[in-house]
């Protein structure tokens, strides 16, 4: 992504309310404590694939009915706690009773699975028990801005006793989960430092605050829910990996994106480096320095991917919060002046983790990423939400998809862009770029190649198959393929027409 271009105007998405959703985190008594149920979500779900993560969904119309007619659903979060309970019924095959739970009988899950509004005439007619007195909400959070939609997510909670008592659970007529573990937080967040699991970002801290709580609490889950119950504790940290904390910060950049992504990157419990804090005002200053004091590292450097101006920062205001030096790039240099200017392959060593630097062009000269086992801070080469700009004159398309097929080479864990949420599936997202990339580029060739020779006409004719695209931009980014095909030989620029080369 980048700044929109001068004199383009593009409209910024409308943002409503965040939608109610509500997530399950079940728990019982193991051979070795307590531990906590986690579903692999499909690779083929939208959101998260891949990702160990609660079992839940959206609040729906099929929810708010229930509580009208259902006297036991009666009480505080009345239809979270309803959805929570279709949900559990039809993705674990449970349902709450008493000090535990029970398997739904086979048929009654089938036809949730088949048709969610089953659920409601199922309960009135006693197929199965309908018992929110062991629930307890113990957070609510609201998502980051950087996605596409805003979720108000409530985590409730209910402890299904020892481990003996508890149904197996049958994943083969449902498609979310691919798989389930039950396993104790500790060893959770454990794998999950190690990079062997990708677990959801709300997912991992509440599991953190789990784990705090039970080693207070003498191991005791009911003792433990109870506590964070009446504490309600909120989002404190985003945390993509370990080593990866993302501060969103408000900036002009490219609707739908009205976020860039600081990261605060490296040793949790060592040095670590701030990645693009863009902070134009005081509010986002003041968030991202009390990030920073929450870390328990100690900041080294402040470092640019690059000197778009929806990346850098009011350095006055910066330099107000954090006292350290600044690196970047060689071009960056030339915008922010830089302590250190890093160099492509140079490894940084952030405490226990090193940091690989990679200048990868393309997109602006002198573009910096960051590479480690926990993944890539990807800058500008991908978006999480929207897509990447190539500036025709500061910008190279060939140069761009050279640098994504060098990336999609590394097989990164996770990507980590500055706009938007964490990428789950790198290969495949990488290989989706370099596809319509070199596509789009043959779809502008053949376009001069067919007669056509004004900027407006090939990108018309370019953009047919993305009615959608903004006019203004596809003529933009046509000309970035130009240009590139321009340096390749294949076309030729006569002032404002452009040609193919006679055979």
């Amino acid at each position: 992504m980048s700044e929109v271009p001068q004199g383009l105007t593009v409209p910024s998405r409308p943002r409503g309310p965040p939608r109610p959703t509500a997530t399950m985190t079940l728990t019982r008594d193991g051979p070795s404590g307590v531990e906590v149920l986690l579903g692999l979500r499909s690779p083929t779900m939208r959101a998260f694939p891949s990702y160990w993560a609660f079992p839940g969904g959206g609040v729906s119309r099929v929810d708010h009915a229930a509580v009208e007619t259902l006297t036991e659903l009666q009480g505080p979060e009345a239809a979270t706690v309803a959805c929570i309970l279709r949900e559990m019924s039809e993705e674990l095959g449970l349902a709450p009773a008493g000090n535990g739970v029970v398997a739904l009988p086979e048929q009654a899950r089938r036809d949730i699975i088949e048709d969610k509004s089953n659920w409601l005439p199922l309960a009135q007619s006693g197929a199965f028990d309908v018992d929110r007195s062991g629930l307890k909400v113990l957070s609510h959070r609201i998502t980051p801005p950087f996605g596409p939609v805003q979720f108000d997510n409530a985590f409730l909670h209910l402890h299904a006793g020892d481990h003996t008592n508890v149904p197996a659970i049958d994943l083969e007529p449902q498609t979310e989960f691919t798989d389930i573990m039950w396993a104790t937080p500790a060893d959770i967040i454990g794998r999950w430092k190690r990079h062997e699991i990708k677990v959801a970002p709300p997912v991992v801290t509440l599991l953190m605050e789990i784990e705090r709580t039970l080693a207070r609490m003498e191991r005791s889950m009911t003792a433990a829910a109870e506590d964070i119950a009446q504490r309600l504790p909120g989002r404190r940290s985003i945390l993509f990996a370990h080593g990866v904390e993302v501060v969103p910060i408000k900036t002009a950049t490219l609707p739908p994106a009205d976020h860039t992504n600081c990261y605060l990157v490296g040793d949790p419990e060592g040095e670590f480096v701030l990645v693009d804090p863009a902070v134009r005002m005081r509010e986002d200053m003041e968030a991202l320095a009390t990030a920073v004091e929450r870390h328990r590292g100690q900041l080294k450097a402040i470092v640019f991917t690059h000197s778009h101006g929806d990346h850098l920062a009011d350095m006055s205001l910066l330099k107000e919060a954090f006292d350290a030096p600044v690196w970047g790039s060689e071009h960056t240099h030339q915008s922010v002046p830089c302590d250190r200017i890093l160099e492509d392959g140079e490894v940084l060593q952030l405490g226990a983790q090193a940091w690989q630097v990679l200048i990868t062009p393309g997109h602006h000269p002198g573009h910096v990423c960051l590479f480690s086992e926990a993944g890539l801070v990807a800058g500008d080469m991908v978006a999480g939400i929207g897509t990447i700009l190539v500036p025709p004159h500061t910008g190279d398309m060939q140069v761009y998809i050279q640098q994504l097929e060098r990336l999609l080479g590394l097989k990164p864990h996770l990507l980590f862009p500055s706009h938007g949420p964490v990428v789950a599936q790198p290969m495949r997202v990488l290989k989706r770029y370099i596809t319509h990339r070199g596509a789009r580029h043959e779809r502008v060739h053949a376009a001069v190649n067919a007669g056509l020779a004004s900027l407006a006409d090939i990108a018309r004719q370019a953009y047919e198959d993305t009615p959608d695209a903004h006019p203004g931009l596809a003529e933009d980014q046509t000309l970035s393929h130009l240009m590139a095909l321009e340096r390749e030989g294949r076309v030729v620029r006569d002032n404002q027409t452009w040609h193919t080369l006679e055979a």
